[in-house]
C-alpha cells in the first residue's frame, strides 16, 4: 500500500536551528532517504520551497487566475513529502517514525486510497 508522509515547518524554524548542525542533519536526512530507497519503500522525497514561493491557481473565465499562496494562512505549512510503498500500515508507521525530524516535530502519515498513476 501507498502512504504520503509529510513534514512541516516554516522558515522561522529552520533559521532557529545553528548553521553548524545543519551538515549533520543533511547527512541524517540523506541516510534516510537511501536506506529506504535501497529497500524499495521510498518511491520519492521532496523537499518544497518556503512559502513565500507558493501560488494558488483557480480559472476565471476559462484562463489562469494565480495568486500568492499557500492556501492556509498558517504559520506552519508542508515542507516536504513522501512517497512510501510499503507491505503494512505497521511498515509506514515504522518508517515514519524514523524520519531524522520525528524527534522535533510530527511526521504525518496518509493511506493513498487511489493511484490514478497506475492508471496512465
Amino acid at each position: 500500500m501507498k502512504y504520503l508522509m509529510m513534514i512541516y515547518g516554516n522558515q522561522e524554524k529552520w533559521d532557529s536551528f545553528p548553521a553548524e548542525e545543519w551538515p549533520a542533519a543533511i547527512a541524517k536526512q540523506d541516510a534516510f532517504n537511501k536506506r529506504y530507497q535501497e529497500t524499495g519503500e521510498l518511491i520519492g522525497a521532496y523537499g518544497l520551497a518556503d512559502a513565500v514561493n507558493a501560488m494558488l491557481v483557480r480559472r476565471k473565465d476559462g484562463s489562469p487566475a494565480i495568486t500568492d499562496g499557500p492556501y492556509l494562512e498558517t504559520k506552519e505549512y508542508m515542507a516536504s513529502f513522501y512517497l512510501l510503498d510499503c507491505e503494512s500500515e505497521e511498515r509506514a508507521k515504522q518508517i515514519a517514525a524514523d524520519m531524522p525530524w520525528a524527534d522535533v516535530e510530527p511526521v504525518e502519515l496518509w493511506p493513498i486510497l487511489n493511484d490514478a498513476s497506475e492508471d496512465l
